[in-house]
C-alpha cells in the first residue's frame, strides 16, 4: 500500500477561491470589506516571511489589509495602545500579533488585550473557552486547517480513534478539543500524547487518525503506525540546505517509510502549512460577517 497524499496546497487553493467569492458577496450585500491588521515587532526573518505571506494572501482575496511594523524595542505599553487602536477601528475585523515577541514583552498580556471578536488567531482565553464547550467562534488556524484537510479528503472522523502527539496551546490541545466535539467533521475518540507519555508507540499504533505536532524531526517511524492509518504531519523541521541554498525541510513523521503503511498522509512542505494562512483568512471573513450583522 502506498498512501494517498493530501496536498494542502491544492486544498488551500480551493478554500481561498471560495473565500474570495464570499468576500464579494459580503461587500455587495452589506458594503463591508474584511479588514486584517498584522502587527510585526522587530525584524526576525521567519516572522517577516510569515507576515508577508499573510498580507499578500489578504490582498489577493480582496481584504482591506494593514501592516504595522514596529521596532524590536517598542514598549509593552505602546504595543497595547496599538492593539487598543485597532480594537476600536470599525474597518478592522481581525488583529494578528506575530509571535514570538521580544523578551521584554509579556505575550500573554498582549494576546489577552485583543478584542475576542477580532481574535482571528483564536488564541484569546475567551475563544479557547468557547472551543472547549463546543461554542467556538474562531478556531486556532492550524488546527482549523487540519480539520478542513480531513473533511476535504473525505476522512471519516465520527467514532474514529484519533491520537494527537503534542500538547501545545497552538496545535495539540485545540485539535484534540475540536475533534472530540459532538458535531460534523469531529465526534472522535481522542488520546493526547506528550513528552511524558509512556510507550508512545503503543498509543500511536491504535490510531485510525494520527496527528503529529511533536516538534522533532521524523519522530514517528513506520513501526509506530497502524496499517491504513490517516497521518497528519504538522511538524516543520530544518534539516539542512539544498545546493541552491534553500532550506531542506522534513516533518515529524518519517514520510518515505510511513507512506507505505498509511492510507492517507500529508507531506512536508505542502501539507498542513498552506492551510494555516488560509484559515486565518476564513476567520477574518467570519469576523467581518459578524460585524456586518451586528453580532
Amino acid at each position: 500500500m502506498t498512501a494517498r497524499i493530501i496536498s494542502g496546497t491544492e486544498v488551500a487553493k480551493q478554500v481561498r477561491e471560495r473565500i474570495a467569492r464570499e468576500v464579494l458577496v459580503l461587500r455587495e450585500r452589506t458594503g463591508v470589506t474584511p479588514g486584517l491588521v498584522t502587527i510585526l515587532v522587530g525584524d526576525n526573518p521567519a516572522s517577516v516571511s510569515y507576515v508577508t505571506g499573510k498580507q499578500r494572501t489578504a490582498r489577493e482575496l480582496g481584504f482591506h489589509s494593514v501592516q504595522e511594523d514596529q521596532p524590536a524595542g517598542i514598549s509593552e505599553e505602546r504595543l497595547l495602545e496599538l492593539i487598543a487602536k485597532y480594537n476600536n477601528d470599525p474597518a478592522i475585523h481581525g488583529i494578528l500579533v506575530q509571535l514570538p515577541l521580544p523578551k521584554h514583552i509579556d505575550e500573554t498580556r498582549v494576546l489577552n488585550a485583543i478584542d475576542p471578536d477580532k481574535d482571528v488567531d483564536g488564541l484569546h482565553p475567551m475563544n479557547l473557552g468557547r472551543l472547549m464547550i463546543g461554542e467556538a467562534r474562531f478556531y486556532p488556524c492550524t488546527p482549523f486547517g487540519i480539520r478542513e484537510l480531513l473533511a476535504m479528503a473525505g476522512v471519516q472522523t465520527k467514532g474514529a480513534e484519533v491520537v494527537v502527539v503534542g500538547r501545545s496551546n497552538l496545535v495539540g490541545k485545540p485539535i484534540s478539543m475540536m475533534l472530540v466535539q459532538k458535531e460534523a467533521n469531529a465526534d472522535a475518540t481522542v488520546t493526547m500524547c506528550h513528552t511524558s507519555t509512556r510507550d508512545l508507540a503503543s498509543h500511536t499504533r491504535r490510531a485510525d487518525i494520527l496527528i503529529v505536532a511533536a516538534g522533532r524531526a521524523r519522530a514517528i517511524t513506520a513501526d509506530m503506525v497502524k496499517d491504513g492509518a490517516v497521518v497528519i504531519d504538522v511538524g516543520v523541521n530544518r534539516i539542512g540546505v539544498t545546493p541552491e541554498g534553500k532550506a531542506k525541510l522534513c516533518g515529524d513523521v518519517d514520510f518515505e517509510a510511513v507512506k507505505e503503511k498509511a492510507s492517507v498522509i500529508t507531506p512536508v512542505p505542502g501539507g498542513v502549512g498552506p492551510m494555516t494562512i488560509t484559515m486565518l483568512m476564513q476567520n477574518t471573513l467570519k469576523a467581518a460577517e459578524m460585524a456586518a450583522e451586528g453580532k
